[in-house]
């Protein structure tokens, strides 16, 4: 094991979910005595929070057995410690003061890894906020000083001079994103592109369709501030949901010229999503689902898929290399969008449970957490 001159701590501060719907408690968490082959103790410098972690606050998404345990699954920060052998995905060796990031963690042998090749289809992919605080290794996610990423975490050395908030944010809203343009195929000069949801993923996806060469850009969504919002993004047309799904539909489709749009992406998980993706799709349209989280949805009707042969595709957070390409696409775009306005002021660990209820209630679009503060 490699560590930082400094001593290194064997505990740390976390903000720890006990209670759905409940405040965090400020508690003091194991630290491993010893750091594992691949592994790495990180003083965490940013964490941004990600909508899961308002359901899984909220109890939207739970499962027995997954309290307590700590939130967050988008930040960054510096080695203190490093176990032997640990290198990044690009083979690059991680050294003590290295600033990095990481994705999940994945086992390298199951079916989805070795036949499918594909990280977020294995069987055992693990999320630092899946794992309890009360058994080892204890403090595996975002909301803590100090942050033990196990050795089979994906972690990725990071570019100087790409800022820790839209890096922490590029580990997960920003690769999901991407990744769902991706899998539509991209983005086709001159094309019309409707996304649902104006939201982090929504208002950002936004900006990847202008960027990506789209004739018109439509977001659709509520409140009305985030819509404002969306149009900063590159939105050139906005539709607000408040007058209920037929009257969502005849908006887009007014402003395709009765067209419809190439293609549709969900960030907003509502049940009506689908349905009105079906309706609102030009001949040949493609609708990526990418938000519906949720066990139901609304029922669409197959036919009109088939009529307008229609592909509809699904998009699953990303990998380490989406994680990558979202990390260059801030790079290249850092002054091309006003990316700091998706974010409030950062505040340190004990005001994190305020700013998780504040999310919920959609009064931030993306908090940030720097435990470093009061």
């Amino acid at each position: 094991m490699t560590t930082s001159p400094q001593t290194i701590p064997t505990s740390t501060r976390a903000a720890v979910l006990t209670a759905h719907g409940e405040p965090l408690e400020i508690q003091d968490l194991p630290l491993p005595a010893d750091i594992e082959p691949g592994a790495a103790l990180v003083r965490i410098t940013r964490t941004t929070l990600c909508g899961t972690d308002i359901e899984i606050w909220s109890g939207k998404m739970s499962f027995p057995g997954m309290l307590p345990m700590v939130l967050g699954h988008e930040m960054v920060g510096e080695v203190i410690a490093v176990g032997e052998g640990a290198r990044d995905a690009l083979g690059r060796e991680i050294t003590v003061g290295a600033r990095i990031g990481w994705s999940e963690s994945t086992c390298g042998k199951c079916f989805g890894c070795r036949v499918l090749r594909e990280p977020v289809a294995c069987s055992r992919r693990g999320y630092g906020f899946m794992q309890r605080s009360d058994v080892p290794p204890y403090a595996t996610a975002g909301l803590v000083e100090t942050c033990y990423v196990t050795p089979n975490a994906e972690k990725l050395l990071l570019p100087e001079g790409l800022d820790d908030t839209l890096a922490a944010m590029a580990g997960c809203a920003a690769k999901t994103v991407l990744r769902a343009f991706d899998r539509a195929g991209g983005v086709r000069p001159g094309s019309r592109v409707v996304i649902q949801g104006s939201g982090a993923l929504g208002l950002f996806a936004t900006a990847v369709a202008r960027i990506s060469g789209a004739g018109t850009v439509i977001t659709v969504g509520a409140p009305a501030d985030r819509l404002a919002m969306a149009k900063r993004f590159g939105a050139d047309h906005v539709v607000d949901i408040a007058a209920g799904p037929e009257a969502t539909i005849a908006a887009v489709n007014e402003l395709t010229s009765g067209m419809g749009a190439d293609l549709i992406l969900d960030f907003a998980g509502a049940p009506s999503v689908g349905p009105e993706a079906v309706a609102m799709a030009a001949q040949r349209g493609t609708f990526v689902v990418v938000g519906s989280t949720g066990p139901t949805g609304e029922a669409i009707t197959l036919g009109a898929v088939m009529g307008k042969e229609m592909t509809i595709v699904g998009s699953l957070n990303g990998d380490i290399s989406d994680y990558y390409r979202a990390t260059e696409f801030f790079r290249t775009f850092a002054d091309r969008m006003p990316w700091q306005d998706l974010f409030s002021e950062p505040v340190g660990l004990s005001g994190a449970s305020e700013c998780i209820a504040d999310m919920s209630r959609l009064g931030q679009i993306k908090a940030v957490i720097d435990p470093r503060l009061p």
